[in-house]
């Protein structure tokens, strides 16, 4: 294993994530920094309050694909014989979770970043593709029901595991569970604020296809 392959990857798969996509694309197009408004949060659902579905989606996307190409760094490291067959599910995991720090905590801003949730969903699109798409699934359709980003995200990251465990498409690594449920605790632990106030009956709702009443 070349050790300067796999330290390249890692610094790569974190400054892939740590790109402040809500911030950068709110400040190059509308002048915003997106911190200063809404819940203050430098992600996608922040982005869909203050700016708009359109500026809202593109930062979502960019945030998904953030996380998938760190991830899939991995398969460049298998193609330069710098890993084998069995270590690339390994090198996932550890560079997706490096995209998934660099978005929590990224370095072009100080270290204060968004929730992670866009680009773990990348992650996971990476590894199990099957999965992830029955989660996205999920996501919207608890969205629908409820508007609550926060749920929408608790309830898809909880059943990402569960659906490893019971084995819905065929079983799944031992280590990949572990890491699901690990996920789960991350998205849980990021949106401690927002169940509070799921609790409390103010969290913010976002609306899909209508505007909300006033």
């Amino acid at each position: 294993m070349n050790f300067w392959h796999v330290c390249s990857a890692f610094v790569t798969a974190y400054l892939l994530g740590s790109i402040p996509s809500a911030i950068w694309y709110g400040e190059a197009y509308f002048g915003i920094d997106v911190r200063k408004f809404g819940s203050g949060n430098a992600g996608a659902t922040n982005t869909f309050r203050v700016l708009g579905k359109r500026a809202g989606t593109i930062v979502l996307l960019i945030d998904v694909l953030k996380g998938w190409t760190a991830t899939m760094l991995a398969n460049i490291l298998f193609f330069l014989e710098v890993i084998d067959g069995t270590q690339i599910l390994t090198f996932k995991l550890l560079l997706g979770v490096m995209a998934v720090l660099g978005h929590l905590y990224p370095v072009f801003t100080r270290f204060k970043g968004g929730k992670g949730v866009a680009t773990s969903l990348g992650m996971v699109l990476a590894i199990d593709p099957q999965v992830a798409s029955v989660c996205i699934a999920i996501f919207v359709l608890v969205l629908l029901a409820s508007n609550y980003v926060s749920l929408s995200s608790i309830v898809a990251a909880f059943a990402f595991p569960m659906m490893l465990v019971l084995g819905v498409f065929g079983q799944a690594s031992t280590l990949l569970i572990v890491f699901g449920f690990l996920l789960f605790a991350i998205v849980v632990l990021t949106h401690q604020k927002n169940i509070v106030r799921l609790f409390n009956g103010s969290e913010s709702r976002v609306y899909l296809w209508r505007r909300r009443n006033k």
